[in-house]
């Protein structure tokens, strides 16, 4: 069954080649998102038949071993628990947001979808792999889609040198954890790559300078694809220069490989030096947290606004799970929860920052830029485009309600025992994204209509159409019913939380 979620997109991939160019560009768009709603379809089936072994210590449903390279210790081995199945809702509920919100496009519509098609495998076989060489396979397969799909659709030249500079990038950090692989597998009796071998036998339990430089090279490496202070340079330039689904798949999906990175493997793989240096990580995450927020607060540009504010949203994650480091100042109960909030964090950011950045494209279909002193009055105009952009502004700021509320509080209480005084100077980072989009609203909604290109006489501006509709409310939806109900997500992810947890305090 995983296999097929992993791979359905690239099946179709196959038939949509084959397909010629010349047939209408809603038969290839609608192939991306009768391929979505299957891949849904199929967690969802998935998320219901998972036994009581998913989410246990050690346990993974749906599991697929099959020998791959055995001479070098490599195998195609796939499974979820809850960890994984809910990263692979939110891509597969994001993807199908972006199929949608695509069908407007008109240029090169083919090789558009084919891309798409093939970020949608590598990210779904990311989340779902066991195996440390079989992860960084599909990791750097999606550097590679993703730069294509700036570069090719992007805005005008700008575009390539900004996906010049997340290739870069992103791609000396793979080799960053490329390395640190491989010093795994150096370490580990008998050598395997196998992520579940290698957090049982646990090689690196004495810690020592060599385990130490195993978690500085995997830690790099996923650093730079979340991204955090100060490896983030190459991820304001590449949001603003993206098109609008682009950058929605790169915040809500991309950037949790590194997240989600960090829970799978290093934490599990070495345990004693994150030990060790649990308190540098949460202290990078509150320096995140703190920076992405203020360096928001100064854009005049909505997109590159919202980028800064997912280097902020992922501070918090690092600050949940380095807290979670901590042991000996923390008990069992926190550590667990603030894990769990880490969890929640990258569902909840991927919806609701998703749903930024389309709203975000809706505006510069219109305006044709970002800048927010270009707008003003848009609210009498544009009321449901107005409604959904403060739903997602009130909802990325944490408030009540919202899946960021949960999220966020879970990480504050189950960290707070452990790192008090870091915590509290993360906690500004909610008053100062408040203020940012706060500030957005007012300028883009309130006040005299100005629309650009057009002084003293604004043209007439629509608010969003059916398909925008369909794309951005369903992801704000899901948001506002984990805030309220999170039962059914928190039954999962508690669990396997735990079990992490439990390896990590070996």
């Amino acid at each position: 069954m995983l296999s097929l979620i992993v791979f359905l997109p690239a099946a179709v991939a196959v038939v949509v080649a084959a397909l010629p160019a010349r047939l209408p560009a809603r038969l290839f768009v609608g192939a991306w998102i009768a391929a979505a709603l299957a891949d849904l379809a199929l967690i969802v089936a998935a998320w219901v038949r998972l036994p009581v072994a998913g989410v246990g210590p050690g346990g993974y449903a749906f599991e697929v071993r099959l020998p791959w390279i055995p001479s070098a210790g490599i195998s195609y081995h796939l499974g979820v628990d809850g960890l994984a199945l809910p990263l692979l809702a939110m891509t597969a509920v994001l993807f199908l947001a972006c199929g949608v919100f695509a069908l407007r496009e008109t240029r090169r519509v083919k090789p558009y979808v084919l891309l798409f098609l093939a970020l949608q495998t590598v990210s779904l076989g990311l989340f779902a792999a066991l195996d440390l060489i079989l992860f960084f396979l599909f990791f750097d397969l999606s550097i590679v889609f993703m730069y294509f799909v700036i570069a090719g659709w992007g805005h005008a030249e700008r575009a390539r040198s900004a996906a010049l500079k997340f290739f870069l990038y992103t791609f000396l950090g793979s080799l960053a954890l490329l390395l640190g692989f491989i010093l795994v597998f150096l370490a580990a009796t008998p050598h395997t790559f196998d992520i579940v071998e290698l957090a049982a036998a646990n090689p690196l339990a004495a810690g020592g300078p060599y385990a130490a430089l195993t978690l500085l090279a995997i830690g790099v490496g996923l650093a730079v694809k979340t991204p955090t202070v100060p490896f983030h340079t190459w991820l304001p330039p590449a949001h603003t220069e993206a098109p609008a689904t682009g950058s929605a798949i790169l915040a809500g999906v991309l950037l949790k490989m590194g997240t989600y990175g960090f829970v799978r493997i290093a934490m599990p793989l070495l345990p004693t030096s994150w030990r060790q240096y649990a308190l540098v990580v949460l202290i990078v995450g509150v320096v995140s947290v703190v920076y992405g927020a203020l360096v928001a607060f100064a854009q005049t540009n909505l997109k590159r606004m919202i980028a800064y504010t997912s280097i902020n949203h992922m501070g918090y994650v690092l600050v949940g799970i380095g807290a979670a480091g901590i042991v000996a100042a923390g008990d069992a109960q926190a550590r667990t929860l603030a894990t769990t909030g880490a969890l929640v964090q990258m569902v909840s950011h991927g919806l609701i920052t998703g749903a930024l950045f389309l709203l975000a494209g809706v505006l510069y279909d219109r305006g044709h830029t970002y800048e927010l002193g270009a707008y003003s009055g848009l609210a009498a105009r544009t009321p449901r485009f107005a409604a959904l952009f403060a739903v997602a502004a009130f909802a990325s700021l944490g408030l009540p309600g919202f899946s960021g509320f949960i999220a966020e509080f879970q990480i504050f209480t189950g960290s707070l025992p452990a790192a008090p005084i870091p915590v509290a100077i993360a906690v500004t980072g909610i008053l100062v994204t408040a203020a940012l989009f706060l500030v957005a609203l007012q300028r883009l909604f309130l006040g005299p209509l100005r629309i650009p290109d057009a002084p003293g006489t604004p043209h007439a501006v629509s608010d969003l159409r059916t398909g925008e509709l369909l794309a951005i409310v369903p992801l704000l939806s899901l948001a506002t019913v984990i805030g309220l109900a999170p039962r059914f997500l928190l039954d999962l992810v508690e669990p396997a939380a735990a079990t992490v947890n439990t390896l990590v305090a070996r």
